[in-house]
């Protein structure tokens, strides 16, 4: 569950934050009578979202056996992917992004074409909607179904709630370290989706098992408990994982390393330069 709420929380309100600077330059610059372009692109990009969530669903269902283990693996494994993806991606674009939406606004302002304003909230919202229906359909097979819905709905009201006030009351946040703190636990929640997923492939007999049990804290902490629900949905805890499991997370961990250590002095230079 508060994978599920940290995921649409985050999800939510990086699409509030690009709707509400669209929404502000347009109020700024004595546009507001385009507004009513922006709130019917978030409407078509939301139908849009929901419809991929349960096209996902419908599709899960319908296989059984060894390819729902399959299904469930490939979904956990790609879910994964793109979340590390957008967490390096927010890294490098995040201070970006109000400067980019602006000049697009002035494009499309310039333009006296609806459309353009439509289609630039559909685009942000609806991207946001869809990684959001992969994320909380990977989060389905690591918690339950019922969890996964409650938490989603939670992060999502307060992301709608958060993104009205900072809007209503032209509050700054703190954009970069806040995609920070929340790419750390994504990191970590895509580590446990990376794991689940190499077990469901093991399940499946793609992978093999090799050591099926490194470990058994089950006695001590059960994984189908209060608290080990908990850690599996967050920080995909699993009381007794086979051998290729564990190297697959601590992997997971030694490549995201690897990966943000290449790209700091990167980052460094292009902060350099900019200020020069």
């Amino acid at each position: 569950m508060l994978a599920a709420a940290l995921i649409t929380f985050r999800e939510g309100l990086e699409a509030a934050l690009i709707v509400g600077i669209v929404l502000g330059y347009l109020k700024k610059a004595g546009h507001i009578d385009r507004q009513r372009s922006v709130w019917w692109g978030v409407v078509v990009a939301v139908a849009a979202s929901l419809t991929a969530a349960l096209g996902l669903q419908a599709l899960g269902a319908r296989f059984e056996g060894r390819a729902e283990a399959i299904f469930e693996g490939v979904t956990m494994l790609l879910a994964a992917a793109v979340l590390t993806w957008m967490v390096f991606w927010m890294q490098t674009q995040g201070r970006r992004i109000k400067g980019q939406l602006e000049q697009e606004v002035r494009q499309a302002v310039a333009t006296e074409q609806s459309w353009a304003l439509f289609s630039l909230a559909f685009l942000a919202v609806v991207r946001e909607g869809i990684e959001t229906a992969l994320f909380l359909s990977a989060a389905v097979f690591a918690s339950s179904p019922v969890q996964t819905l409650v938490g989603g709905l939670v992060g999502l009201a307060a992301a709608v709630v958060v993104g009205w006030l900072l809007f209503a009351a032209s509050a700054r946040l703190d954009v970069r370290r806040f995609f920070q703190v929340t790419g750390v636990l994504l990191i970590v929640f895509a580590a446990g989706l990376v794991a689940h997923g190499v077990h469901e492939f093991q399940e499946a007999g793609l992978l093999p098992v090799f050591i099926e049990h490194v470990w058994d804290l089950n006695p001590i902490l059960n994984e189908d408990g209060t608290i080990g629900s908990i850690l599996k949905s967050l920080f995909g805890y699993n009381g007794n994982p086979s051998l290729i499991e564990v190297l697959s997370y601590i992997g997971y961990y030694v490549a995201v390393g690897l990966a943000m250590w290449r790209r700091k002095p990167a980052a460094e230079a292009v902060r350099i330069g900019q200020g020069l």
